[in-house]
């Protein structure tokens, strides 16, 4: 059985990346840039754990997911929090392996949704949607949420849908599954779905198979059986991984105006900042399994605080300017989940790790710190005049 999830919201507020493509970075701040704090798309701070019933819509505290191996434990999400509201969207963003997904998927209740699932992981914290507490729900409970109150679109659509059953007839399990309708009232649906979503002779298509599909299709249909129960909740994992430059702005398109017409709230998980900058409201930089910047899209993207945000940003091809200097890759791996380096993870890969006294970058790990205003936070030891001073005079100029 395949769950569903449903999209929402009103227009992002955030920087548009010039083709919508997610191909390019951002332009440049607008002539006056819109007060996030003021429109409610500045990021809230979480409240502590056990704090009780929070008034966002989704609110993440403290989640961490561990996975116990012969190797030692796994800690692919350590400690982290966030908020998001019913009709905004959150872009989380990082290299792979810093816990995007596993975030995602614990938000799903799918680490947790068979017995030997259970056994495999130690996760704590809590997950608030809608004054429901997910980590310590009854399994069943949050089963009958998915798909209905929250959906989620999958990284590879040809390994999610099934291989045997045509498409119609999963996106119809997905629709029986939450209404007590008859298959012939759940196929009208599943082809009314698959029309949104911009498939070719919905009514004929119904009954092709995934690998009738081309990846663009395939991706559509994820979002038609996403959509189809038209849920509050709907994140995107990767949804234009392996997509050509065209179909990825069709995508992004469609989930805009998905979310336009049911105003639900959006997470988007990728590594490419030029998907969130199209789409998203805010955004939260994640690495080593931990938040390490989080704010208003606008101010990350125009006064980011960490130097691994910068590294992204530097990394990212541009199309509105000659391209006269390679990119600037972000030297060195992601740290080993199960290793993580001592104080500020990034610090093996930091070129300014050695500015901050008494070495403390590499032995006191940084909590999250006002960085700026407006909901604007960062984990970094560099001060933050030192922060803009870099980036001003070194970072900026070479983007």
């Amino acid at each position: 059985m395949t769950d569903s999830p449903d999209s929402t919201t009103g227009p992002a507020t955030g920087p548009t990346a010039g083709s919508g493509t997610g191909a390019t970075a951002p332009a440049g701040p607008p002539a006056t840039a819109p007060d996030l704090t003021k429109t409610g798309a500045a990021v809230g701070e979480p409240a502590p754990a056990g704090s009780g019933a929070p008034t966002a819509f989704l609110e993440v505290r403290d989640l961490k997911v561990h996975f116990p191996t012969d190797d030692g434990i796994v800690k692919s999400v350590d400690g982290l929090s966030f908020t998001l509201e019913k009709g905004r969207t959150l872009g989380i963003v990082g290299e792979s392996g810093s816990g995007k997904s596993v975030t995602s998927l614990a938000v799903m209740g799918l680490h947790r949704a068979s017995r030997q699932q259970r056994a495999k992981v130690d996760m704590s914290g809590e997950i608030w949607l809608d004054g429901k507490e997910l980590v310590g729900a009854d399994p069943d409970e949050v089963r009958r949420l998915r798909g209905r109150e929250m959906a989620m679109i999958f990284q590879d659509p040809l390994s999610a849908l099934h291989p045997y059953y045509t498409v119609g007839n999963q996106i119809v399990e997905a629709y029986r599954v939450h209404h007590d309708v008859d298959k012939k009232t759940a196929r009208k649906r599943a082809v009314e779905m698959l029309d949104r979503v911009g498939i070719p002779q919905p009514d004929k298509r119904v009954d092709d198979h995934p690998h009738q599909f081309s990846g663009g299709m395939r991706q559509r249909a994820m979002i038609a059986m996403a959509l189809v129960n038209n849920p509050e909740l709907l994140i995107a994992d990767e949804p234009t991984t392996a997509l050509d430059v065209t179909v990825q702005a069709q995508i992004l398109d469609l989930i805009r105006d998905l979310q336009k017409e049911f105003g639900s709230a959006v997470i988007i998980i990728t590594h490419d900042l030029g998907v969130v900058a199209e789409l998203a409201d805010q955004l939260l930089v994640m690495y080593g399994g931990r938040c390490i910047e989080r704010g208003p899209a606008d101010k990350v993207f125009y006064e980011p605080q960490h130097p691994y945000t910068w590294g992204l940003l530097g990394s990212m091809p541009r199309i509105d300017r000659e391209q006269t200097e390679r990119l600037i890759p972000v030297k060195g791996s992601p740290p080993s989940l199960i290793n993580v380096p001592g104080g500020c993870a990034f610090n093996p890969r930091c070129p300014y790790a050695d500015l901050p006294k008494d070495n403390v970058t590499r032995t006191v790990r940084p909590e999250l710190r006002e960085a700026g205003g407006g909901g604007h936070v960062a984990a970094c030891h560099l001060a933050q005049e030192e922060r803009e001073r870099i980036w001003t005079e070194e970072i900026a100029p070479k983007l």
